[in-house]
């Protein structure tokens, strides 16, 4: 507790993992927001022209693929690549457990607005059981989706023959994190296995006891599957000042994305994140993890936008952070084939002690963002 700090700018936590900070206090990602400041764009939009002539074909076969799930950030890059590039986009969506009715109208919204879609639908019996056993071992409510996000659209891609897959922010570096991608534009299967998938890919497989061949969405192909392809995976954020609230506008314009009705579970905004429940819960468990929310994450972005000051976001922070999500819970309870005792017990398994204490049966802060 003594060692606990939080960034003198933005109230990213020492928590974090893979944060630094500066001597002045500053985070990574404030750091970057500076960095961004000076750098030089237009070289970075050369590169990203230079990589998009690589790819780009007059044959009709689709030049590259994005990932989207209707919300935001997916459907911007997908109206840059192909409105401002003029690119021929495959846009992939992986199919969420406990998926939302605004998620779905949003991504039916998209497709409609003038995309070319595939929605792969990876066997939902084992994403439940690779869901469940992600959120038993590593604190991943949604694991088996995060697997399938990063493999699926892989596999898509060389199964029909593009070498280009554009994902949207990296969120190591722009939300504080990894820097390994900062000046890099390209990377690589073993980067998704370490950094987004945390390492934790093997343990779950193992203990989920699924055969190999039911597995196909939620692996990456192997070298000798790839062997002989050319296959290139890049953050869109790499080329670009990247703003998640640009990004909202953009996609509200052009793309049709709707807000929820009221602010989203465990924080103050209503554009983002609306496609499945489990994110809340996944938002939950990494505050008992690591004492920092989705409030948190959120005044971020606000505050490194310059549309918030720090004290405003300290007040977000203490009045949503920690929001226990009371109104999912019968949910996740039928959808890991749980009682209550024990995803309590699941929840108790990852709450850090050194930041929490039980309190009339739920886990309260000790300490007091500052």
């Amino acid at each position: 507790m003594s060692d606990l700090y939080w960034c003198t700018n933005c109230l990213n936590m020492s928590t974090r993992p893979r944060i630094s900070f500066d001597d002045r206090g500053w985070c990574n990602a404030c750091q970057w927001v500076e960095e961004k400041q000076t750098l030089d764009w237009g070289a970075r939009q050369r590169e990203l022209e230079a990589l998009l002539a690589r790819h780009k074909r007059t044959d009709g076969r689709f030049d590259c693929a994005t990932t989207v799930s209707g919300g935001k950030d997916g459907s911007y890059v997908s109206y840059n690549v192909q409105h401002r590039h003029g690119m021929n986009p495959l846009a992939i969506t992986v199919t969420p457990a406990l998926a939302l009715e605004l998620g779905n109208r949003n991504l039916r919204n998209f497709i409609e607005s003038g995309y070319n879609h595939l929605q792969v639908n990876a066997d939902p019996t084992v994403m439940r059981i690779l869901n469940r056993e992600g959120f038993l071992l590593t604190g991943f409510p949604y694991f088996g989706w995060l697997m399938a996000m990063q493999a699926a659209p892989i596999r898509t891609a060389i199964n029909l023959g593009i070498g280009l897959i554009f994902y949207g922010e990296d969120g190591e570096v722009e939300y504080g994190g990894s820097t390994a991608l900062k000046n890099r534009a390209i990377y690589d299967i073993d980067f998704m296995r370490r950094i987004y998938l945390e390492g934790g890919q093997d343990k779950v497989l193992k203990a989920s006891g699924i055969p190999l061949e039911k597995l196909y969405f939620f692996m990456f192909p192997t070298e000798e599957e790839l062997a002989g392809r050319r296959l290139e995976i890049a953050h869109w954020s790499y080329f670009e000042s990247w703003d998640p609230y640009r990004n909202y506008l953009v996609a509200k314009e052009h793309c049709g994305l709707e807000e929820a009705e009221a602010s989203n579970s465990g924080t103050f905004t209503n554009f983002a994140q609306n496609d499945q429940a489990l994110y809340a819960l996944h938002t939950y468990v990494m505050y008992l993890k690591f004492g920092f929310g989705r409030a948190t994450q959120d005044v971020g972005i606000e505050i490194r936008r310059g549309a918030m000051s720090r004290d405003q976001g300290v007040n977000l922070v203490r009045l949503y952070d920690g929001h226990y999500p009371e109104e999912y819970v019968e949910l996740y309870l039928d959808y890991y084939g749980m009682d209550r005792a024990e995803f309590d017990a699941a929840l108790d398994r990852w709450a850090n002690t050194d930041l929490f204490e039980k309190r009339s049966g739920r886990w309260a802060p000790t300490f007091e963002v500052r």
